[in-house]
């Protein structure tokens, strides 16, 4: 859209409803679909002096008549933001229901919320037709985001149903929620400075229509800081107890996509040590999808871990000392590689309409543990062959898929493997986890 001048428009400030009209314009051929209330329709509230936009905050101001507007150039720039998103709707992430859900800091009243948004309206009766009716003609949005033509619903042994949104929209919000935290945390800021004293700086201020200012967004969110390797060799168990390291983790990006605020704090639990603050949607990428606690379903995201990101994600499993120490990685991401690299060649493929397709589904399973590698063997094996002759395609020694792995790290990340050995140990701290001894004879020890 052209920057002609627009009806409602009165010195940069365009009415709601005007901005509601621009933004659906302005985003017209964006992978990721929005909203025509996104400035008019809840969650949006335009009297909280801001309107989320994707991962964008755009201030609300009340002219001298009363009315409600915002600023055009920032309304744009929202726009802009939103359509350099490259959506894949295959990358999908899980948002619930999760047995645990993780808990929001009691003093944050942060009105996006935008898991338990879904998870409650998703739980209206009847399902998400039912939520859909209860208020008809009411575009259902987080952050200007249409996320209902988005959701995708699997069912699981016919009963359990789970929820999904694509991996780009899943970081859109995390940040919309990030935005707003660190502005709700500025406002309060700014209201218990005022009640103190009078103070000699504020921040940069945006004069708007009718000599009415407000703070501009800029002004109002600090951006998360990257990380440097501030907690390294710190354990998870003793620094997860200290009072404020969740707010501390909220003002990192995400050590591993580093656009993304960080959420959770990520840690080795093989060897207990906290490797760095990442977003969900990272956390998710990297958890196994574990069928059973020693079996794991290998899915077509291991293609990014392994293959599209893998120095990012081989640095980030190498900030744990131990694994660093040892050139590995934990147990279920190691059999999770035997099978998707190592046993790559074996897989069957079948005739499909654009060639051949890999058949079935792969998976690993495991006897024995990490503590124990003499007696510890990977089964590779292949479910769900459309003609069922495919069962275990290999059997590997835990040995093997280590030396198998240390061979294809030097090859695939030099950089990675060059940090890695017995002598790369400085980040261990002075009192570390107990060594547990290998039991095989050889003398290495397992952190």
């Amino acid at each position: 859209m052209s920057a002609r001048v627009m009806p409602g428009r009165t010195d940069g400030l365009i009415t709601l409803g005007a901005a509601d009209g621009l933004w659906v314009d302005l985003t017209a051929d964006s992978a990721v679909p929005t909203a025509s209330g996104a400035f008019t329709c809840s969650p949006a509230h335009a009297p909280m002096g801001y309107v989320l936009l994707g991962g964008h905050a755009v201030a609300t101001v009340r002219t001298s008549g009363g009315q409600w507007g915002v600023p055009e150039t920032e309304v744009r720039r929202a726009a802009a933001e939103l359509n350099a998103v490259r959506l894949d709707r295959q990358d999908l992430v899980r948002i619930g229901p999760f047995r645990g859900a993780p808990r929001q800091e009691c003093d944050e009243e942060t009105p996006l919320r935008w898991r338990r948004r879904i998870t409650r309206d998703l739980h209206e009766p009847g399902g998400p037709e039912g939520a859909a009716r209860h208020d008809v003609g009411r575009p259902y949005h987080l952050a200007g985001i249409a996320w209902r033509q988005l959701l995708v619903e699997q069912t699981r042994d016919g009963t359990r149903r789970t929820w999904w949104l694509p991996r780009a929209v899943v970081r859109l919000l995390d940040a919309a929620e990030h935005v707003e935290t660190q502005w709700v945390r500025a406002a309060r800021t700014r209201q218990a400075s005022a009640a103190v004293t009078e103070q000699p700086s504020r921040p940069r201020r945006a004069r708007e229509a009718g000599g009415r200012q407000t703070t501009s967004p800029e002004a109002l969110t600090a951006s998360p800081r990257p990380y440097t390797a501030e907690l390294e060799g710190q354990l998870y168990s003793v620094l997860s107890r200290k009072p404020g390291t969740s707010r501390r983790v909220a003002g990192w990006a995400c050590a591993v996509c580093r656009t993304a605020p960080a959420a959770v704090l990520d840690h080795c639990h093989e060897h207990g040590y906290v490797r760095a603050p990442v977003c969900q949607s990272c956390n998710t990428l990297e958890r196994p999808d574990h069928l059973y606690s020693n079996d794991i379903r290998v899915a077509n995201r291991y293609t990014r871990l392994f293959h599209t990101d893998t120095d990012d994600w081989l640095h980030h499993w190498h900030r744990c000392p131990g694994c660093r120490a040892r050139t590995i990685l934990p147990l279920p991401h190691l059999a999770a590689w035997t099978a998707h690299i190592a046993c790559r060649s074996l897989r069957p493929t079948h005739r499909a309409p654009r060639g051949r397709k890999p058949c079935g589904v792969l998976r690993v399973s495991w006897t024995g543990s990490q503590n124990a590698p003499r007696s510890c063997l990977f089964s590779v094996a292949v479910d769900f062959c459309p003609s069922g002759e495919h069962r275990v395609l290999a059997r590997v020694p835990y040995r093997e898929a280590a030396e198998r792995f240390r061979v294809w790290l030097a090859e695939t990340a030099p950089a990675v493997a060059a940090g890695a050995g017995p002598d790369r140990v400085d980040g261990l701290p002075a009192q570390s986890r107990p060594v547990i001894a290998d039991t095989s004879g050889e003398g290495l020890a397992l952190f």
